[in-house]
C-alpha cells in the first residue's frame, strides 16, 4: 500500500555501482584473454589445478550439504509457507513451470554431452575395465550423478532464497538479500555490492561460455548437414543471429518470449527422444532406464562422497565431478534467479520437489535413452564413432544419430533444439543481469527493455570477442574458479534463509499460542437473538464497490484512528495510511524501533457474484471482501458487516499476536536475526 503523498513515484533505475563494476570487470577480462592469450592461459589454468587438487574434498562435501538442506527444508514445517504472500498462487501452470526449468537449467548442455559423456566413462572409466557390461552401468552412474540431484540441488539453495526474500519480504531479487538477516542494512553497501557483482562476473561468463561452446557444435552441424565452412566468420553469424532472437524474446518477457520457446524446446526435445526410444532398441532401453534409476539410487551416497583418495585419477576428476560441481556452482545466481523469477506463490516444498524431481526425471530418461543406445552401438562394433564422440563431442549427437532412419530430419531437429536452447539461455541470461544490476520499484517487475537489449548485446559481443580470439577455454576455466568464492557465499546463504525461517516459525507459534482470544473477538457485541440472523446476513450479501468504500469510511476508518489514538497515549508510535490505487484501502501501521514493525491493512478484493446470489439481477456483477492482509500476506477472512467494535477487536487480536512473536523471537536462544518490513509497501 502505498501512503498518499506529494513527492515522485520512485522508479526503477540503474545499480550504479553493481553495473560499472561488473562492466570494468568484463572489459578487463575480455582485453586480458584476447591480447595476453597465453599468459592469462596459463594463469588460469595455474590457478584452477591448484583448487582442484586443494579443494577437491571440499567441493564435494559441499555439494551433499545443499542438496541434504534443500531436502531437509522442503520435509520440515517450513515447507507449507509461500515463496511470496500468503495469498500468492503461481504465475504458471506446473507444464509451462516445468518447460522453463528444464531448458534454463540444462540447455544446450544436454545436446552436447547426452552422448559425449556416457561413451567416454565407458572407454575411459575413472576406475575398474573399460568396455564392459560394469563399465557400461558405471558410465550411466556417473552421467546420472553429474546431471542429476546434485547439481539442481544448488540451483533450488539460491532460487529458494531469492525467491523467499524478494516475493514475501520485499528486498530485491539479487543474492545480496539472502544476506539480509545475517548482515541486516548492510547488504546495501559494500557488502551486497562485491557480492551482486561476482554474481553477475559469473552470470556473463558462464553464458557467454555456454553459447561459445554451443556455436561451435552449432557450426559442426550446419557443416555436417550443408557442408557450410567451420570458420570465424561463419561463427559471428550465428552469434549475432542467436543474440538477435535472445533479445527479442527477452523484450516480450517471461510471459510470452521465454515460456513459448522454453515449451517449444521441451515438446521437440521429447519428440527426439521418444524417436530415439521407439525406432532403437525399445525394450533393451526400458530395461536399461529402470536398472540404471535402481544403481543410480542405490549407490548414491557413494557416488556423491567418493574422493578416490586412494587411487586418485587426478585428470578425471578434475575433468569430470570436480569441473561439473564448479560449474554448477559459478551457474548458481543466474539459473537460481531465473527460477525464482517464475516461481513466485509455490510453496517452499513444492519448489524443492519440483526444482529436484522434474528436471531429474527427464534428465534420467533422455541421458538414459541417448547414453545405452551410444553404448549399445559401441558393444556392436562401432569403435570410430566412439573415439569420434570422445575426441570431438561438439560432433557426437550428428554421428550418433547417423545410425537411425531419416538422418536427415533428425539433425534438423536437432540444429532447431541447439538455436532454441541459445536463445532461451540468452533471453534468460538478459533478463537475469538485467535485474541483478538494476534497483527495482517492485521486486515482481522486470527491468527495463533497453537494459534487456544492452545485457543481450554485452554477451554477444563478448562470446564472438572471445571465439575470434581464441579465449573460450581460459573462460571456461574461469567460470570454474569463481566457484570456489561463490561456493562460500552459499553457506551463507543458507545460514541466512535458516534464521528467517526460524523467524516465520515463531510467527505462527504466536498466532496459534492467541487463538483463543481471536476465536471469541470475532463475534463480540453481537448478542441475543439478533446474532445469528446478523451473521447469516453478512454470509449471503454481495456489496459492491460503494459499500465497501462506505465500509473503509465509516467503520474502519474510525476504528483505525480510535486504536492509533490509544496507542499514542501510551507512547506508542502509529499512524493510519490510505491507499491511492484503483481501490481504496486503509493501513494502521505502528512503529517498534529496531524490532518488526505492525501494519494492519485493509484491502478491496474483487471477485465475480456467484450464481447463487439472492439479487439475480445482479448475478453477472462483481462483489467485494475486505480482506485483513498483514506484512505476510493476506490473512484470507472478510470484514465486510463488522461493527466498529469487531474490526478493533480484529485489530488487537492480530497486534497481541505480534507482540506475542516479537517475544518468542527474542527469547529465542542465540537468535539475532530479523526480517525486513516494509509497512508501506502492497502485500499484493
Amino acid at each position: 500500500m502505498h501512503p498518499r503523498h506529494t513527492d515522485a513515484e520512485p522508479r526503477d533505475r540503474l545499480n550504479p555501482v553493481v553495473f560499472y563494476g561488473s562492466a570494468i570487470g568484463i572489459v578487463i577480462f575480455a582485453v586480458w584473454t584476447m591480447f595476453f592469450t597465453d599468459s592469462s592461459s596459463r594463469i588460469i589454468n595455474t590457478a584452477l589445478g591448484w583448487i582442484s587438487d586443494t579443494f577437491g574434498w571440499y567441493y564435494v562435501l559441499a555439494v551433499v550439504v545443499y542438496l541434504a538442506f534443500v531436502i531437509g527444508i522442503g520435509l520440515s514445517r517450513f515447507g507449507k509457507i509461500r515463496l511470496g504472500p500468503e495469498h500468492s498462487r503461481p504465475d504458471f501452470n506446473m507444464a509451462s513451470w516445468a518447460a522453463m526449468l528444464f531448458s534454463a537449467g540444462i540447455g544446450i548442455d544436454l545436446l552436447f554431452f547426452c552422448i559425449a559423456e556416457p561413451v567416454t566413462q565407458y572407454l575411459a572409466p575413472p576406475d575398474g575395465n573399460a568396455e564392459t557390461i560394469a563399465a557400461a552401468r558405471r558410465a550411466m552412474e556417473l552421467t546420472f550423478l553429474h546431471w542429476g540431484l546434485s547439481g539442481w540441488g544448488i540451483y533450488t539453495l539460491v532460487g529458494m532464497s531469492l525467491a523467499f526474500f524478494s516475493y514475501r519480504h520485499n528486498l530485491p531479487l539479487t543474492i545480496r538479500s539472502a544476506l539480509y538477516p545475517i548482515f541486516g542494512q548492510r547488504i546495501h553497501g559494500p557488502i551486497g555490492h562485491t557480492v551482486d557483482i561476482a554474481a553477475v562476473l559469473g552470470t556473463v561468463f558462464g553464458i557467454a561460455t555456454s553459447l561459445g561452446i554451443g556455436v561451435i557444435q552449432l557450426n559442426f552441424g550446419l557443416n555436417y548437414m550443408f557442408a557450410v565452412p567451420e570458420n570465424t566468420l561463419i561463427q559471428a553469424a550465428l552469434v549475432i543471429m542467436i543474440v538477435f532472437f535472445a533479445t527479442v524474446s527477452a523484450v516480450t518477457g517471461v510471459e510470452k518470449g521465454i515460456r513459448r520457446l522454453s515449451e517449444f524446446n521441451m515438446l521437440l526435445a521429447l519428440a527426439l527422444l521418444l524417436f530415439v526410444l521407439f525406432t532403437g532398441k525399445t525394450l533393451f532401453l526400458l530395461n536399461a532406464l529402470v536398472m540404471n534409476v535402481g544403481d543410480y539410487l542405490t549407490h548414491f551416497v557413494d557416488l556423491s562422497m567418493n574422493t578416490y583418495a586412494f587411487e586418485p585419477p587426478t585428470d578425471w576428476l578434475n575433468g569430470w565431478t570436480l569441473f561439473f560441481w564448479a560449474w554448477w556452482i559459478a551457474w548458481g545466481p543466474f539459473v537460481g534467479l531465473f527460477l525464482a523469477r517464475i516461481s513466485r506463490g509455490r510453496t517452499i516444498r513444492e519448489f524443492v520437489a519440483g526444482t529436484l524431481l522434474l528436471p531429474l526425471a527427464f534428465m534420467m530418461a533422455w541421458m538414459s535413452i541417448m547414453g545405452n543406445s551410444a553404448i549399445d552401438m559401441l558393444m556392436n562394433g562401432a569403435a570410430a564413432f566412439g573415439q569420434e564422440a570422445m575426441n570431438n563431442p561438439a560432433s557426437s549427437i550428428y554421428l550418433f544419430l547417423e545410425s537411425f532412419p531419416w538422418t536427415g530430419a533428425t539433425t534438423i531437429v536437432v540444429t532447431i533444439l541447439a538455436i532454441v536452447f541459445f536463445v532461451t539461455s540468452g533471453d534468460s541470461g538478459a533478463l537475469v543481469l538485467s535485474n541483478f544490476t538494476s534497483i527495482l520499484h517492485d521486486v515482481n517487475s522486470d527491468a527495463p527493455i533497453w537494459m534487456r537489449i544492452l545485457w543481450a548485446a554485452v554477451i554477444g559481443v563478448l562470446t564472438l570477442a572471445l571465439l575470434m580470439a581464441g579465449g573460450l577455454s581460459a573462460l571456461q576455466s574461469a567460470v570454474v574458479v569463481t566457484g570456489l568464492p561463490f561456493s562460500i557465499v552459499l553457506f551463507f546463504m543458507m545460514a541466512g534463509l535458516l534464521k528467517a525461517l526460524k523467524v516465520e516459525g515463531r510467527k505462527e507459534d504466536s498466532h496459534r499460542a492467541s487463538l483463543a482470544g481471536s476465536l471469541s473477538s470475532r463475534t463480540g457485541g453481537e448478542r441475543g437473538h439478533k446474532s445469528w440472523r446478523q451473521r447469516l446476513a453478512r454470509a449471503v450479501s454481495f456489496p459492491g464497490r460503494r459499500s465497501a468504500q462506505r465500509f473503509l469510511s465509516e467503520i474502519a476508518h474510525p476504528a483505525m484512528e480510535e486504536v492509533a489514538g490509544e496507542l499514542k497515549a501510551q507512547g506508542v508510535e502509529a499512524r493510519i495510511v490510505e491507499g491511492d490505487g484503483d481501490e481504496a484501502c486503509l493501513a494502521l501501521n505502528v512503529t517498534h524501533g529496531s524490532e518488526q514493525d505492525f501494519s494492519y491493512q485493509i484491502r478491496p478484493r474483487r471477485f465475480a457474484t456467484p450464481s447463487f446470489a439472492m439479487r439475480a439481477q445482479h448475478a453477472n456483477a462483481d462483489y467485494y471482501r475486505l480482506e485483513v492482509y498483514l506484512l505476510e500476506g493476506s490473512q484470507g477472512y472478510d470484514l465486510m458487516g463488522y461493527s466498529k467494535e469487531q474490526v478493533i477487536e480484529d485489530i488487537l487480536d492480530q497486534y497481541e499476536r505480534h507482540l506475542h512473536f516479537l517475544h518468542l523471537n527474542r527469547e529465542a536462544p542465540g537468535n539475532t536475526a530479523s526480517l525486513p518490513d516494509d509497512a508501506t509497501q502492497s502485500p499484493a
